[in-house]
């Protein structure tokens, strides 16, 4: 992971927005740190062991992302790219706390 790339995420008001690029059947649950998009976006790889069927790897996603940033699945929805490989994920909350999460958690 290096820190000179921009960061998968945004920070708002109430909550961040997160950038993922997921590959389900990916062998474990796991954050394998932060690739460039063509476009030039930065997205957070995100392996998970379950399926592409009936939202399992989506589920398996957002308990991923909840178990890392310590916070209710609940708060997590994805708002684009439910069946794309590329999803954003808006997670609801003090945005600066998840932010400064997820950078630790991370190592940014």
């Amino acid at each position: 992971m290096c820190s000179d790339r921009s960061p998968p995420f945004s920070v708002g008001s109430d909550g961040l927005v997160l950038h993922i690029r997921l590959t389900p059947k990916g062998g474990r649950d796991a954050i394998d740190g932060i690739e460039p998009l063509s476009n030039g976006q930065s997205v957070l790889k995100v392996r998970v062991r379950a399926v592409p069927e009936d939202g399992k790897a989506n589920k398996a996603l957002i308990k991923l992302i909840a178990d890392t940033l310590d916070c209710a699945a609940s708060s997590i929805e994805i708002v684009s790219g439910a069946t794309a490989r590329i999803k954003t994920l808006k997670i609801v909350g003090d945005g600066q706390a998840l932010g400064k999460r997820l950078r630790s958690g991370l190592s940014l």
